[in-house]
């Protein structure tokens, strides 16, 4: 058991064999739903397995570069999704040159700060920028999870809200949150989201069959076809499969010389989506797209990097240790995290990022065993080669997914809103900083960047930089400049004059005044 009393186990502490099996699957319940949510947004859900394949890997990496200090899952990163759009029309080794991008930031970053230490990240990213742009990736999230949390994964007809699955999914969230607070079964304390996922599972199977058995759509919630296709021609694949990841993927288009039929559907997926414009065409790599790829990816890394440390500072807060300044440090946790996204993308296919999602499961659990994320990485390795398992995990309904990210996304938001807790908000310069970043983030305010024009003039293709990374950009440049004003002349009150202290020494005149009257 932990010696720290905020925590069950501790970070080294080494729980019963079952139990950490147990916990370790949570974890992995706990970012399933977004690290499989990525290829099906760049239109490649057949890259499921290789997503969690390459999240396992890149977690074993990071913990391999912190030392085992720093109790945290990777997993596939939704603030590349733009890059990732671009990177799709390249192929696999378009996506594989944007990981090697992303990764090389963190790596030139963490080697800065073996030499030079970190004093200038406190002053470019203080708690006042860092806070409320961790708020905003939470809250950014926030209308996923509740669109999730009204929708029917089988209810092919309807398609929109579904009262159905909000039950599902407040069945989720009310037994997560009922079995994180009560205090009565320790065990059950510790494994919430599973008891959740459970609950919430069991609701949605009981109106399924009903809809099934009465041909009712709205309350089909589980689509259990991926698991029923799965054993329809019994073969050994029906079993066991190997995840394609982007390196095999890669290796094939240089040796034909073309993209693979994967890639020209998802093409066409983000097309129909209107992700991409019409005419958009799959291509091999060339001298012209690798520009593009670097231009797309690296503005990006620099707010995953302001995630990584908001990350490890919440982290760190709920375990007691400083991961930044302290051990590991924040060279390694960099380190871990630029190199676990590259191997991450490369045996899986997409970049990695720390999961707010796994620090959220540590803080609600009280668990902080380095031991049970080892297991969860192991797990994603060994399940993501298991056809059953993958397929069962598929028919998880996007409700009762969307009850356990209530619990998730809001402890991101809520934690960003804690590092801003000592910020004197009095102070107008404080004010506009958490302001600026805020209403920039949630109000979606992005930079779009044109590089290619028509034969007409018109704007072909553009650079996004996410409103997370425009408002983070816009936070740190607020604060900049208001330093510098406060430095400066104009930031210094007139000599004589006390405006200030003259106002409250009119208020005795004015009652010695009423006392004569």
């Amino acid at each position: 058991m932990s010696k720290n009393p905020n925590l069950v186990y501790d970070v080294q502490d080494r729980p019963p064999l079952l139990k950490i099996i147990i916990f370790g699957f949570q974890q992995l319940l706990a970012i399933m739903a977004a690290t499989i949510a990525v290829p099906s947004i760049i239109g490649m859900p057949i890259q499921i397995p290789a997503a969690l394949l390459g999240a396992g890997i890149g977690t074993i990496v990071y913990l391999l570069f912190t030392k085992g200090k720093s109790p945290v899952f990777l997993g596939s990163s939704f603030a590349f999704l733009g890059s990732l759009t671009l990177a799709v029309t390249y192929g696999y080794c378009g996506i594989i040159l944007g990981s090697v991008f992303a990764g090389l930031v963190y790596v030139i970053i963490a080697l800065i700060i073996k030499f030079v230490g970190t004093n200038w990240i406190t002053k470019l990213m203080p708690p006042v920028v860092i806070g409320p742009t961790v708020a905003i990736i939470g809250l950014s999230l926030a209308g996923s999870a509740m669109g999730d949390m009204v929708k029917a994964t089988a209810d092919g007809i309807n398609g929109g809200y579904n009262l159905i699955g909000l039950l599902c999914g407040l069945v989720t969230f009310f037994t997560v949150i009922i079995f994180s607070t009560q205090k009565r079964f320790k065990m059950m304390k510790l494994i919430p989201f599973i008891l959740g996922i459970a609950a919430g599972y069991i609701v949605a199977a009981i109106f399924s069959a009903i809809g099934y058995a009465a041909d009712v759509a709205y309350l089909k919630i589980i689509d259990w076809s991926p698991l029923v296709d799965n054993f329809k021609n019994v073969t050994v694949e029906s079993f066991l499969t190997y995840p394609r990841f982007a390196l095999i993927g890669g290796i094939q288009e240089i040796a034909n010389q073309s993209v693979d039929a994967t890639i020209i559907n998802a093409v066409n997926t983000l097309i129909a989506k209107g992700s991409l414009p019409e005419g958009t065409v799959a291509n091999i790599l060339n001298g012209v797209s690798v520009a593009e790829i670097a231009i797309a990816f690296l503005p990006v890394a620099f707010v995953v990097f302001a995630e990584h440390i908001a990350d490890h500072k919440n982290l760190g807060s709920v375990i007691g240790k400083d991961l930044v300044n302290n051990e590991p440090g924040l060279t390694r946790t960099l380190l871990g995290d630029g190199v676990g996204s590259i191997a991450g993308t490369v045996f899986g296919v997409c970049p990695n990022t720390t999961y707010g999602e796994s620090v959220g499961c540590v803080a609600i659990t009280k668990n902080a065993s380095i031991v049970s994320i080892w297991m969860a990485a192991g797990m994603c390795i060994v399940l993501s080669f298991i056809s059953p398992v993958m397929k069962l995990l598929m028919t998880i309904p996007n409700c009762v997914m969307g009850g356990v990210c209530l619990t998730l996304y809001g402890f991101i938001a809520v934690s960003g809103l804690k590092m801003i807790k000592d910020v004197d908000l009095n102070d107008n310069h404080n004010l506009f900083v958490v302001s600026a970043i805020l209403i920039a983030g949630i109000g979606g305010l992005a930079i779009k960047i044109p590089y290619a024009v028509k034969d007409n003039g018109a704007v072909a293709k553009v650079i996004t930089i996410t409103s997370i990374a425009t408002a983070l950009i816009l936070g740190i440049v607020t604060n900049l400049i208001l330093t510098k004003v406060e430095k400066s002349k104009l930031g210094r009150e007139p000599e004589g004059e006390e405006i200030a202290d003259s106002v409250p020494a009119v208020e005795p005149v004015v009652e010695e005044k009423k006392e004569e009257e």
